[in-house]
């Protein structure tokens, strides 16, 4: 069978599908989404010839297995993983063609949390609010992958990038979060607030698609009020009971009750999807957004 199409072999502990998310929905509490190492979906779209906003396939940790159904040009980047086609050995981080019916296999992650795997042509599962992304807390898009499923793929439209290897940053040794306070800082001590921009904090197991939850030392608040629930964004630092910090990911609820302390640069948001449990963590304050 030679459709475009991919089927799932080995689904992997928690895969997929991603684009550039569904902004601009979050007053119907429909959250951003999307890829969460948005750079490294991106260059993998790039060295396959897709435009950035193609949909990708995210892993995490272990990796995944699919048999294409036709001849496709893969590429797989974010965290380094051994990549296979019918057991041989292939490049990780460049353009890979790979027979119809062949079994392309990414193995666990080496370093990191997260690699892409970009399709030429693109996942084309169907459309949710404009996006092809799962998003884990309301359940728009296509579902987790699961063993046995098909993916259909997309009509390559555009030539080839002609990219053999790009360049791209290793997962982080450390985590450096700039942060701006606000704007719920004054519910919190001037030590606490000391404590979290001096302090070396880290990720925690429990981190995931919606937030990065850390271990370290708690912050206090300075009052003991019930906050009404009220927007949060991407990157905002939220403070719940047991006073650790945690930073809201791509697919954060929409609206919180508790107080967020600061908000990270979003630029610096990326390196936090490659961020394994155990890694320290710094908040830097910067003036400004």
């Amino acid at each position: 069978m030679t459709d475009r199409a991919m089927a799932v072999v080995r689904a992997g502990a928690l895969t997929t599908v991603q684009d550039e998310g569904r902004p601009g929905h979050a007053h119907l509490g429909v959250p951003h989404s999307g890829a969460l190492d948005l750079p490294a979906a991106r260059l993998a779209n790039r060295l396959v010839g897709n435009p950035p906003a193609a949909a990708v396939l995210e892993t995490t940790l272990d990796g995944c297995a699919v048999r294409p159904r036709c001849e496709v040009t893969v590429a797989v980047v974010g965290a380094p993983c051994r990549v296979t086609v019918d057991g041989r050995p292939v490049a990780w981080g460049a353009p890979v063609r790979v027979p119809a019916g062949a079994l392309l296999d990414l193995g666990p992650a080496l370093f990191g949390v997260r690699s892409y795997v970009a399709f030429a042509g693109g996942v084309a599962v169907e459309q949710v609010l404009g996006s092809r992304s799962t998003d884990l807390l309301s359940g728009l898009g296509p579902a987790p992958l699961a063993d046995g499923a098909v993916l259909p793929l997309g009509t390559v439209s555009t030539v080839h990038a002609r990219v053999d290897v790009a360049p791209q940053p290793g997962p982080p040794r450390e985590l450096v979060l700039r942060v701006s306070l606000g704007p719920r800082a004054d519910w919190f001590t001037a030590a606490s607030l000391r404590t979290l921009t001096t302090r070396a904090y880290r990720v925690s197991s429990a981190s995931n698609r919606i937030g990065l939850r850390t271990e370290g030392p708690p912050l206090f608040r300075a009052s003991e009020g019930e906050l009404p629930s009220e927007g949060m964004v991407l990157g905002a630092v939220q403070v719940p009971p047991d006073g650790r910090p945690v930073v809201f990911l791509a697919d954060h609820p929409t609206t919180g009750g508790y107080p967020v302390v600061a908000v990270v640069r979003r630029e610096d948001l990326p390196a936090a999807a490659q961020a394994t449990p155990g890694t320290p963590v710094r908040f830097v304050p910067v003036a400004g957004r």
